[in-house]
């Protein structure tokens, strides 16, 4: 910048003035040194010193012990502290104005998390894996109740577990592959059997379930072929065929009924992961119900008496894992309780407890019959999204994941005292 230009004459006049201003503050400030040196060496250097620190208008160079430090020394020399350096801090009051409770230091913490999203990855899971857990149940207890009804004659009975069986087994894999995205990958899961896997484990019960409830589908299809030639050897050979291929059903029905349980709860989702004991449970029941909703939608009332015992087995199981995982979690049985979860799994207690009535007071009624059947196959759908939906929204908010962590720390920390 010119020193000939106004705007550079002005700028000199200040930086003069301020030089001289900061070497007037110096000797003034060397002054105001000697003075409190020369009275401290006598008595009443405290009042001397308060005056030469409220000449010098600077806590921070004011003479004396202390002075700049603590609200003591600020006090003798006749300065306010502010704020206060040394008070003890203030606590909020309690009940009826006595005091206690917590220091007002730092505000209350509020569960969130970085940018606002979730601390757990929610499930990518989509409606076709809540489908999947339903139909999978349903191919479950159709094929127990076909078994009942082999095992004690009703040929109807066992003629609609089989038929319902290999439709759930089928609509199961559809599903399944649907989420996977690609046929081959469910191949590739079969080349391991991890025990320890309960995905692995489901893949190898699916596996060995499917071809068995198809075999005890298709032998009852063996009084439609001729008596004679090839076919004929078919129907004479299907129907023995099929009884085996039905007890193998019967026998893998409870690991497929069950697995799907076993394997949400061993996943991270909060809500999922703490209900490992009633999820089996209530899977188990749900498809028990479902089970036997088939049979008494699509069998006679004379032959339906294995599924009304069976429904009133199910529904038990059902009721007891749903009233556990809404009641027994704490914090984490909440998203059972609220919005779409909430909803579907008080539709799913209130048809469960219809199902069950009417299937007992129905006995002798063919239209109340059928209607308690579907009212219990819609409560195994409704029971199945609901616990679906519910942990999924759990694992949305973060509450849910740093509460029960800070209660479990704090209870490892207390037994070790």
């Amino acid at each position: 910048m010119s020193p000939d230009r106004p705007v550079g004459d002005l700028f000199r006049r200040f930086r003069e003035r301020l030089s001289a201003e900061r070497e007037n503050g110096t000797a003034a400030e060397r002054d105001n040194g000697s003075a409190v040196e020369r009275d401290n060496a006598g008595p009443g250097n405290r009042d001397n010193a308060g005056a030469a620190g409220r000449e010098s208008g600077s806590r921070a160079t004011a003479a004396g012990p202390g002075v700049g430090r603590t609200d003591a020394g600020s006090r003798d020399a006749g300065l306010a502290p502010h704020p206060p350096r040394d008070a003890a801090p203030r606590r909020r009051r309690g009940r009826g104005g006595k005091g206690g409770g917590e220091q007002l230091n730092v505000p209350p913490a509020e569960f969130t998390s970085y940018y606002g999203r979730p601390i757990l990855k929610p499930p990518v899971w989509r409606w076709d894996i809540a489908a999947y857990l339903f139909t999978g149940g349903l191919a479950a207890g159709s094929s127990l109740l076909a078994a009942g009804g082999q095992l004690t004659g009703r040929p109807a009975l066992r003629r609609a577990g089989r038929v319902a069986a290999l439709a759930g087994v089928g609509a199961s894999t559809y599903f399944l592959v649907n989420d996977l995205g690609r046929p081959s990958r469910f191949h590739h899961m079969l080349r391991v059997a991890k025990v320890t896997s309960p995905m692995s484990v489901g893949t190898w019960i699916l596996s060995v379930f499917g071809p068995a409830a198809g075999v005890a589908a298709v032998a009852e299809a063996a009084p439609l072929l001729p008596e004679r030639g090839v076919l004929g050897l078919g129907r004479r050979l299907l129907p023995p065929a099929g009884h085996a291929a039905g007890v193998v059903a019967a026998v893998t029905a409870p690991a497929l009924a069950t697995y799907t349980g076993v394997l949400l709860a061993d996943t991270a989702v909060p809500s999922w992961h703490e209900a490992y004991p009633e999820l089996p449970a209530i899977f188990a029941g749900s498809a028990l119900a479902s089970g036997a909703g088939v049979g008494l939608v699509a069998a006679p009332c004379a032959q339906a008496g294995p599924a009304r015992r069976l429904a009133v087995a199910g529904a038990a199981m059902e009721l007891w894992g749903s009233h556990r995982v809404e009641n027994r979690l704490g914090l984490l049985s909440e998203p059972y309780t609220q919005g779409t979860p909430g909803k579907l799994l008080r539709a799913g207690r209130a048809l469960t407890a219809a199902g069950v009535a009417g299937a007992l007071l129905g006995r002798r009624s063919r239209v109340l019959s059928a209607l308690s059947g579907g009212a219990l196959i819609a409560a195994s759908v409704c029971t199945r999204f609901g616990i679906f939906h519910g942990g999924v929204a759990s694992a949305r908010d973060p509450r849910y994941t740093v509460v029960p962590q800070r209660e479990r720390a704090d209870r490892r920390a207390a037994d070790q005292v």
